[in-house]
């Protein structure tokens, strides 16, 4: 038990190796910049969420050949596009809250597991969720679909347009074999119910217990339950709470100021690209960088109370953890008994 625990604890604070993170940092800086620049000088910055949300494009594929880095950038695009567009027609039906997170949970199982066949990196439903929970939880109208369209899909071809030029400057060669996909077999399907049960039940104890902003717990859920092996799940749960800790007093020095929009999106990037630097090597790190850049995204697109911001960013975290790790300890003790 002290060895485990020991493993954890190493876990928690070791800093990997770089792998080219400088590259997909640069590739991150480009894609989320450009559209935020581009609608603050029409004055939308209300609908930035959108072009946020596709530009998480550009961040996969990070260990892929051009070629196979593309496909699965406008896969995950697409997956990205229509979790705005579930998001929305949910926000639209004006369903009740729990049915929301009945529909963005069952999307995270669905993810998951498409996620593990086409083997994503980085793996899983993190994004998805993300952008699924977030969009339902934004008013909107039935021209709200066409935005997400226009806005999000012009932001992953952007994405897309950026890695292959960066590709082609580099000269990297475009026919590297790509990796094989998995067989769908026990560990994908213990996975996907893991997943699921873990955001359905974060995504209810957050609405019990906070209300506002409940996608936060399903997502820090998502991350608590990412990995094959118990211990790693409970190292990534560890990392994104302390990292979120950290990442909300930074926050909190940044909303204080009431930086003009233009110095929003300027830091905004910034940090996006320290994430990138950090999210391979030590994912507590880069939630130091990601929390305030959450943060300050929601600030632009429905300005709110900073104290309420910052607490229910703190208290979602918490909870999703909580329950995410407390599924992932069960799921493994019941494959344990299994095999």
């Amino acid at each position: 038990m002290a060895e485990s625990r020991g493993r954890v604890w190493t876990g928690v604070v070791r800093v990997g190796p770089r792998q080219g993170d400088h590259r997909v940092a640069l590739r991150a800086v480009i894609s989320v910049g450009v559209p935020l620049l581009i609608l603050l000088l029409l004055g939308r910055l209300d609908i930035a969420v959108y072009a946020s949300f596709g530009a998480f494009a550009a961040l996969y594929g990070r260990a892929d050949g051009p070629r196979a880095r593309l496909r699965m950038q406008a896969t995950a695009g697409g997956v990205l596009l229509a979790a705005m567009l579930v998001g929305t027609a949910v926000s639209v039906s004006s369903v009740p809250v729990f049915a929301r997170v009945v529909v963005v949970a069952a999307l995270a199982a669905g993810v998951t597991l498409f996620a593990y066949r086409d083997r994503w990196h980085p793996p899983g439903a993190l994004f998805a969720v993300f952008a699924a929970g977030a969009t339902a939880s934004f008013p909107a109208t039935a021209g709200s679909f066409a935005t997400v369209l226009l806005i999000g899909g012009a932001s992953v071809v952007w994405s897309l347009l950026i890695t292959a030029g960066i590709a082609l400057v580099r000269r990297r060669p475009w026919n590297r074999p790509a990796r094989p996909r998995p067989r769908i077999g026990a560990v994908a399907w213990e996975m996907t119910v893991t997943v699921g049960v873990a955001t359905l039940l974060a995504g209810i104890a957050g609405v019990l217990l906070v209300g506002t902003h409940w996608y936060w717990a399903m997502v820090g859920a998502v991350a608590a339950v990412g990995g094959a092996h118990v211990s790693a799940r409970l190292i990534r749960g560890v990392q994104r709470l302390v990292g979120t800790l950290l990442g909300v007093l930074i926050a909190a020095g940044l909303l204080v100021l009431h930086l003009p929009p233009w110095l929003v999106i300027v830091v905004a990037v910034a940090l996006q690209a320290g994430a990138e630097l950090y999210v391979g090597r030590n994912y507590g790190i880069a939630m130091i960088f990601v929390t305030p850049l959450a943060l300050l995204m929601v600030s632009l697109a429905s300005p709110v109370g900073t104290e309420l911001l910052l607490r229910d960013r703190v208290v979602e975290t918490v909870i999703g953890v909580a329950v995410g790790t407390i599924v992932a300890i069960v799921s493994a003790a019941l494959r344990r008994r299994s095999a």
